[in-house]
């Protein structure tokens, strides 16, 4: 899953080999926060029956993580404006690797969590700055490549870290799930250090009561708290369906295992995919009838895991997972369109209703599934997801303003 941010308009400079290693930079810092983001959904169930828990319980370790990043990714991008953005990004991740190695010593569920909320505090600081590093680096004609370079990362780094540990979990045990996605995220700072070109266009801004204030302005622009409340509402689905799909497949007719059920998002795949596609038709038929589209097919695909058939549920996963992604870069364009300045305040602004999101979606349908399973928990995401249509068909541009 992936942001954007406003950009500048700015002549469009040759290609060059500095190019390619920010490129390569900014798919790394999409990457290294992602693989710990979700690493226990392919957990959930064999840890809710070590620990002795419910599915809303042991959910809580995907809930703390999000919650973190809710609360710190405002400040965050406040940081990031008065001190520059290669530091703070590099900061972070390597920051991440630590609490990630910690949780592999947790003894129970409680410190597990502790560790989980720990980890969400360093990641907006990756987030937000990078996605301001994007839209200033890049020029705004050339911007979707830097977003390409984002959502591309995003979505390996999420798959990645889901499948790894599944994979380290099935192979050895849930502790070493843990060690490894710290090692790789530590090697995955060292690189962002070297390859990430220092910013040429940052304007550090030394009054961080202004940039508080800025934050505020995003919050009385009507165009901009609407696409906030669908970034609330796409994690929310995504989180919600990637959390509790996983007991629903665990069980029969299904029956599928730690390391299948990592390896089952490898569907995520399909967004990375479809993303670039998508941006460039959005170009032709706008914003409003891309959200739509993306939410039309995640719709067909959470129906079509009722059928009680691996093969046509997971069809229904890779849907899902393709029209979530999707919408997030109708939501992502539009806001690239009407916010105005101090970029990594609008950014921290959408991260924190991003991931509030994301908080409510692993916590809140866990009581539905526990009233009604995998079916109730469909009726309250469809809900969720007719919201975010009334938003979109209301203050969604119809077409992409060109630059």
């Amino acid at each position: 899953m992936s942001i954007n941010t406003p950009v500048d308009a700015r002549v469009a400079p040759a290609p060059s080999t500095s190019d390619g290693r920010r490129f390569w930079a900014v798919a790394l810092c999409a990457c290294c926060p992602f693989l710990a983001v979700y690493a226990t959904q392919p957990l959930l169930p064999s840890l809710a029956q070590l620990f002795g828990t419910n599915a809303s319980e042991i959910s809580l370790t995907i809930t703390a993580t999000t919650l973190a990043v809710a609360i710190a990714a405002p400040f965050s991008g406040v940081i990031a404006d008065a001190i520059g953005r290669k530091l703070v990004i590099v900061a972070c991740i390597l920051g991440l690797s630590i609490p990630m190695a910690l949780a592999a010593t947790a003894t129970s569920l409680e410190q597990l969590i502790i560790w989980r909320f720990i980890q969400g505090l360093f990641i907006p600081g990756i987030f937000s700055v990078t996605l301001a590093y994007v839209g200033e680096e890049w020029s705004s004609k050339n911007v979707g490549m830097g977003m390409s370079a984002y959502v591309s990362g995003g979505v390996v780094g999420s798959v990645s870290g889901r499948v790894i540990s599944g994979l380290a979990a099935d192979l050895h045990s849930w502790r070493v799930s843990f060690l490894v996605l710290a090692c790789v995220i530590a090697l995955g700072g060292m690189c962002v250090w070297l390859l990430l070109p220092r910013s040429q266009h940052f304007e550090r801004q030394r009054n961080i009561g202004t940039s508080f204030l800025e934050m505020a302005r995003h919050l009385k622009n009507p165009r901009l708290v609407a696409i906030y409340a669908c970034a609330f509402n796409n994690l929310f689905v995504f989180v919600s369906v990637f959390t509790y799909i996983t007991f629903y497949l665990a069980k029969p007719p299904f029956l599928l295992g730690k390391a299948a059920l990592g390896f089952m998002f490898l569907l995520n795949l399909f967004g990375a995919f479809a993303n670039p596609f998508a941006g460039r038709w959005m170009k032709r038929v706008g914003y409003k009838t891309g959200l739509i589209a993306a939410l039309v097919t995640s719709t067909v695909g959470i129906l079509l895991t009722l059928v009680p058939n691996l093969v046509v549920a997971l069809i229904g996963v890779a849907l899902i997972s393709t029209g979530v992604f999707v919408a997030q870069t109708a939501a992502t364009g539009q806001m690239a369109a009407v916010a105005g300045k101090a970029k990594s305040s609008a950014a921290g602004v959408y991260v924190c209703c991003y991931y509030a999101g994301g908080s409510v979606g692993a916590f809140v349908p866990g009581f539905a599934y526990a009233a009604g399973g995998w079916p109730a928990c469909i009726a309250l995401i469809l809900a969720v997801k007719l919201i975010s249509a009334a938003i979109g068909i209301k203050y969604f541009n119809p077409v992409t303003p060109q630059n």
